[in-house]
């Protein structure tokens, strides 16, 4: 055994990657045996498990995570794709579901979009060449054409979305209710003698921000306030857009005396532009934000925004998910949860 063993220790440096059979090698046993040994399987002596396991470690040996599932029919490997992970709203689902899945035995393997549909559709071709048992998502800005996700459908893989979904796609949805949350924020700004109220959206082929900006025309109509097609943006919602577009707003002849932008990031930009012009915020110009993120309590005037209630949509995200693994091939009951949002009323649009 030892002279097996020095062999394969001076030819380390030369094989990229340790197999089963090295590992068989080594010990004088056939690969189904050393395979059986790491799965401690009953019928293998622990004498010859311990050993096996201590040349593993030695070798540096790594399961193959691919032919395994290939062989299982089972990777207990879940997909998860997001928009971006440097927003509190999504890394909050995230550790929400990973947390959950993780006690059920499975690991989350994430992906972000960068608001790309083309980054979006190698994310799901990689996660679906990986076999993982799912896929839970939230729609890049970019994304209008689904085939990519009809494409999970169709290999009969459980699909769950999230905060960003598409009916037309029949799968699982989470979110909020997004036409409601701007009548909050429109109906708040209106006690606070707002008469003039720009929308800073995302782009409206994506249903949710499609329902924000539904939300906030029909709130404008209920108050019987004008609607001017001019101060409706669309943008990606990062700080860059937020500050170009306020800046726009501010070559206005008539300006708004509020906007409600439909993402924090973007709400800070406009802020920023705001303080730096020497603009009173709320007194003039009042800010509403979108999502509650942290730095929205931080800074001066701290941003009035909606609580999206992050962490309960990723526990029924995970939820919906196992749920469709427990069904199996049972003909689908399509769940849809829309959870109440929060209006979270500070400093950027409560006029003293």
């Amino acid at each position: 055994m030892f002279k097996r063993w020095n062999k394969y220790i001076n030819n380390l440096g030369t094989k990229k990657k340790t197999t089963i059979k090295d590992i068989a090698n080594v010990l004088g046993l056939t690969p189904s045996a050393v395979s059986k040994a790491l799965n401690n399987h009953p019928r293998i002596s622990e004498k010859t498990k311990s050993s096996v396991q201590q040349v593993a470690k030695n070798l540096n040996y790594q399961p193959n995570y691919l032919a395994s599932a290939l062989r299982r029919g089972k990777s207990n490997l879940v997909g998860v794709i997001i928009p971006r992970a440097n927003s509190n709203f999504f890394s909050a689902v995230l550790e929400s579901v990973e947390n959950i899945l993780h006690e059920k035995g499975y690991n989350i393997i994430i992906s972000q979009s960068y608001e790309s549909f083309e980054k979006e559709c190698r994310n799901i071709d990689a996660l679906l060449f990986t076999q993982v048992d799912g896929v839970i998502a939230s729609l890049a800005n970019e994304t209008k054409d689904f085939s990519a996700y009809e494409k999970i459908k169709a290999k009969g893989i459980p699909l769950v979305l999230f905060d960003r979904g598409e009916n037309d796609l029949g799968v699982d949805y989470i979110g909020i209710d997004d036409y409601e949350s701007s009548h909050m924020v429109v109906d708040h700004l209106v006690s606070q003698h707002c008469k003039r109220i720009a929308h800073i959206g995302g782009y409206s082929h994506t249903r949710i921000f499609k329902n924000r900006i539904r939300g906030y025309r029909d709130a404008l109509q209920k108050h019987k306030l004008p609607l001017d097609e001019n101060l409706i943006y669309e943008c990606n919602l990062t700080k860059k857009n937020g500050r170009s577009v306020m800046e726009e707003i501010l070559l206005l002849e008539n300006r708004p005396d509020a906007v409600y932008v439909a993402g924090d990031y973007a709400a800070l930009g406009a802020l920023e532009v705001l303080k730096e012009k020497g603009i009173k915020v709320p007194e003039e110009i009042a800010i509403v934000g979108f999502g509650n993120e942290p730095f929205t309590s931080l800074v001066t005037p701290s941003i009035t925004t909606i609580e999206q209630h992050s962490t309960e949509i990723g526990r029924l995200t995970a939820e919906a998910f196992l749920r469709r693994i427990d069904e199996g091939d049972k003909p689908p009951s399509l769940n849809k949860i829309i959870l109440e949002a929060e209006l979270v009323v500070r400093g950027s649009s409560k006029k003293k």
